[in-house]
C-alpha cells in the first residue's frame, strides 16, 4: 500500500508520481537526462507536498479554538497516501481528504487535489483546496517543495549555477531561525536579476522571499540548458540545499514558518488561506527545459 506510481508524459518530457505524498518522483528529459534529485542520502525526498502548515509551529503545536495540537514541520500530507482519482498517457489527479488519523493533529475538514499534466515539454502541477465544511473556516498553508539536480548536467561545475528572476528582486529576503522565521530582514543576495548559487547562502537554511516580484526563474549555467520554474497562486518563495548536496529546492509556498515570538491561535498566524464554507483555493507551478 502506498507504492503505486504513475509514470506519463510526452515526446520530450517524462515523469512519475506516487500516490504516497502525491510526490513527482521522477522528471526525465527524453535524452535520459534525470532531472529530479534522487532522493539520496543527504535528503531522502524528492518533491514533497507541504500541507495544512509550511515550515514549523512554535514547539510543533498549534493552537486552535484553544486546544493544542501536534504539528510536525511541514504537516502530514507529505506521509499520507493520496487516492489515485484519474490517469492517462499525460497525467494524473490525486485526492486527499480529512480522516480521523488527520483530525487528530488538525482538526480541519478539507478535499485536496492535485493534478499533474506534461503538454509541450512542460509539467505542471496544479492544486485545489476546498472546504467542505458547512460549520467552519478552514485555516491553511500549502507549499511546493521541488529538489532538482544541482548541477544538472555530469561535469558541470556547480559553482556556475545560478537563478535568474523574472524581475529585479531588490526587496529583503527572510531567514529561520530555530526552525521559525527570524524578525530580522536580510539583504537581497540577488544582484539584479541574478542569484549566484553558492553552498554559503544555505548556512542558515533556506532562502525566504516573502515580497517577491518574480513568478519565473530560471535554473541553470550560461552555455547551457536549465529549467524555467513558473507559478502562480503562490505569494512566496524558498529556495533551499543542504551545503554540499548535490540538489537545489525551488519552492513556491503560500505559508511560512511561524515568526518568533508567535503564540496566538493558529487562524492568526502569518502566511494562512482562510476558506469559507465551500470555497476553493487554487495554485500550480510547472517546469520546462530552456536555454540558460
Amino acid at each position: 500500500m502506498g507504492t503505486e506510481i504513475h509514470a506519463f508524459g510526452d515526446a520530450s518530457l517524462r515523469a512519475a508520481v506516487s500516490v504516497r505524498g502525491a510526490e513527482l518522483v521522477s522528471l526525465t528529459r527524453d535524452d535520459g537526462t534525470d532531472l529530479l534529485w534522487d532522493a539520496g542520502p543527504e535528503w531522502r525526498r524528492q518533491s514533497p507536498v507541504l500541507f495544512p502548515i509550511v515550515g514549523r509551529l512554535p514547539d510543533d503545536t498549534a493552537t486552535i479554538d484553544g486546544t493544542r495540537y501536534h504539528l510536525t514541520q511541514h504537516g502530514f500530507a507529505r506521509d499520507r497516501v493520496f487516492r489515485l482519482l484519474e490517469t492517462s498517457d499525460n497525467g494524473c489527479v490525486l485526492e486527499l481528504h480529512e480522516d480521523d488519523a488527520s483530525l487528530a493533529v488538525f482538526p480541519f475538514r478539507f478535499r485536496l487535489w492535485i493534478a499533474y499534466t506534461v503538454a509541450d515539454g512542460e509539467l505542471t502541477v496544479r492544486y485545489t483546496l476546498r472546504n467542505p465544511d458547512d460549520r467552519r473556516v478552514l485555516h491553511a498553508s500549502l507549499g511546493a517543495h521541488p529538489a532538482f539536480r544541482w548541477p544538472l548536467h555530469e561535469g558541470d561545475v556547480r559553482e556556475e549555477y545560478r537563478l535568474i528572476f523574472e524581475e529585479a528582486e531588490p526587496e529583503p529576503v527572510r531567514r529561520v531561525s530555530g526552525g521559525l522565521l527570524a524578525a530580522a530582514a536580510y539583504p537581497t543576495p540577488v544582484r539584479g536579476r541574478e542569484l549566484l548559487l553558492d553552498d554559503s547562502l544555505f548556512v542558515d537554511d533556506a532562502v525566504i522571499f516573502d515580497r517577491i516580484r518574480s513568478r519565473s526563474v530560471v535554473f541553470g549555467r550560461p552555455g547551457a540548458s536549465g529549467l524555467r520554474v513558473s507559478w502562480q497562486g503562490f505569494p512566496e518563495l524558498g529556495v533551499w540545499t543542504k551545503p554540499g548536496a548535490p540538489f537545489l529546492c525551488i519552492e513556491p509556498w503560500h505559508g511560512l514558518a511561524t515568526p518568533q515570538g508567535f503564540s496566538g491561535e493558529f487562524r492568526d498566524k502569518p502566511g494562512l488561506v482562510h476558506l469559507q464554507s465551500g470555497q476553493e483555493w487554487e495554485a500550480h507551478w510547472s517546469v520546462k527545459v530552456v536555454d540558460v
